[in-house]
């Protein structure tokens, strides 16, 4: 048997007719979205709770641009992991450190240690995710042949395993943690993590060897270079750490500013140097000009859509009730209703495009439709106030805000995905797929400079402003759809 023969994936169909190891990477990302969304649904609570009620006591404003400015953090990073897995590690060791990292982090935040440990915590979580995250996806593409007819299946059931551990995640840690102890609901997520990561050491012969070893390995002469200059990377970096904080200039707010600012600098970043490459040909230059716009409306509902982790946690537990037939929630669990509700929209919206085949609306206009519920969303709130006469709004008002957005998340999540694949030019399949990610890096990061508002301006000015700004480009978009369409030269 060659070697190449030897690392064709098996046509197993031991798991609802699918390879076995599609098993052990389900219940891999289910647990590692069990403790990342159980962990960051209490960070807001717990950053802007009292020391006497367990928290760090900080400022609402300065609490809700740390989340934004951690989800940025998290999107980016995934560019180093997706790199050290193709030329260092190979996936499948990629994913266990990086699930060990995740799982110290949450162990870290779990001990009662204040913000050193909270921050040390965040900052594994971050790295430990840089491995998972950009590769676990990758382990469930190589469990196919090239035309397995599978694939699209296992992807759909591996999808489920992402909200099903949400949803746990969020329940769970989020009763643990306001209704009993912050510290403990981290540690849930810790052993959530742990669970994942014991079983994926128990079902990781199951995963082939094609991903077990790097796809683009550097050579001996690349590495000494490569890593040197890495090696001098980080040197410098922990040297400009070292003087800020001899200077006394290294504070959070400094660093939340950074983290945007490359939120916005990396993409643009990527977009110039694809652009000016003579890598790409006319129809793949136009299209990377198509997918500008595109790129922009995904930052702006992102920018939306991920204050679900800080503004609209705070707003559920400062302005909603939480109470059901006289049965008080943690105002956490409003968060645990997305999940469910992409379980049951997903087929739905699915089913709509199936029965419209040709007559679906162009990628920009769906992205235009998306922008618009995103807006929608937030007008529910504005409208929502209007009529509390200054009261708790029912909780009814906040499912309907979720619903919404869920759809439209529907809307541009998998399409932008799709799209991104088919305009991206030969010489950087893998690095369009990274800007796809970058675009809710950048949301993140611009709204770590704005959700500060919260609470400082008026709710229906505040929430009413985002509404207008996602309409209005929306408009633009729905208006560019024809000339867009053009330029992307059939990669639609």
């Amino acid at each position: 048997m060659t070697a190449t023969e030897s690392t064709k994936p098996a046509q197993q169909r031991g798991f609802f007719g699918h390879p076995w190891g599609l098993a052990t990477l389900f219940f891999t990302e289910m647990w590692e979205r069990f403790s990342y969304y159980g962990m960051r649904v209490l960070l807001i609570f717990f950053l802007t709770a009292s020391v006497a009620q367990g928290g760090l006591g900080m400022e609402k404003g300065l609490a809700s641009s740390l989340v934004s400015a951690y989800g940025a953090a998290i999107y980016m990073s995934a560019l180093a992991g997706g790199w050290i897995a193709d030329r260092l590690l190979g996936g499948q060791r990629s994913v266990f450190y990086g699930g060990a990292l995740i799982m110290a982090g949450h162990i870290c935040m779990a001990i009662p240690g204040g913000s050193t440990t909270i921050f040390a915590g965040l900052a594994l979580v971050i790295l430990g995710t840089s491995l998972l995250k950009p590769n676990i996806s990758t382990l469930v593409g190589g469990l196919y042949p090239e035309h397995d007819a599978r694939r699209d299946a296992g992807f759909t059931i591996f999808y489920m395993g992402v909200n099903l551990g949400s949803f746990a995640g969020i329940t769970i840690s989020g009763w643990l943690g306001q209704q009993i102890d912050f510290h403990l609901g981290f540690g849930a997520a810790a052993v959530g993590m742990a669970l994942g990561l014991i079983q994926y050491v128990i079902g990781r012969g199951n995963l082939g060897a094609a991903t077990a070893v790097p796809v683009n390995p550097l050579t001996a002469d690349e590495r000494g270079k490569v890593l040197g200059r890495i090696g001098a990377g980080l040197a410098a970096f922990v040297l400009v750490i070292v003087v800020l904080l001899s200077m006394g200039w290294l504070d959070l707010p400094l660093v939340i500013d950074g983290i945007s600012l490359m939120s916005i600098l990396l993409p643009a970043g990527y977009f110039a140097m694809m652009l000016r490459s003579p890598l790409l040909d006319d129809d793949e230059r136009s299209r990377v000009k198509g997918y500008i716009p595109l790129f922009l409306a995904s930052v702006m509902f992102f920018l939306i859509f991920e204050q679900a982790a800080n503004v609209l946690n705070l707003y559920a537990s400062d302005k909603v009730q939480n109470t059901v037939l006289g049965m008080e929630f943690p105002a956490s669990w409003f968060q645990s209703v997305n999940p469910v509700f992409i379980l049951l929209f997903a087929p739905l919206i699915a089913a709509v495009w199936m029965k419209m085949g040709q007559r679906q609306p162009s990628t920009a206009r769906k992205f235009a439709i998306a922008l618009v519920l995103i807006g929608a969303s937030f007008g529910v709130i504005v409208l929502a106030d209007a009529t509390s006469a200054g009261g708790l709004v029912s909780p009814l008002w906040l499912l309907a805000v979720y619903a919404v957005q869920t759809i439209g998340e529907l809307l541009l999540s998998p399409i932008g995905l799709s799209v991104t694949s088919k305009a991206a030019p030969k010489a950087f399949v893998s690095q369009m797929m990274a800007l796809w990610f970058l675009s809710i890096a950048a949301g993140q990061g611009i709204a770590a400079q704005l959700v500060p508002l919260y609470g400082n301006i008026p709710d229906a000015l505040y929430f009413g402003m985002f509404a207008g700004a996602a309409v209005v480009l929306a408009v633009l978009l729905w208006v560019s759809a024809p000339k867009i369409r053009v330029m992307m030269r059939g990669a639609e």
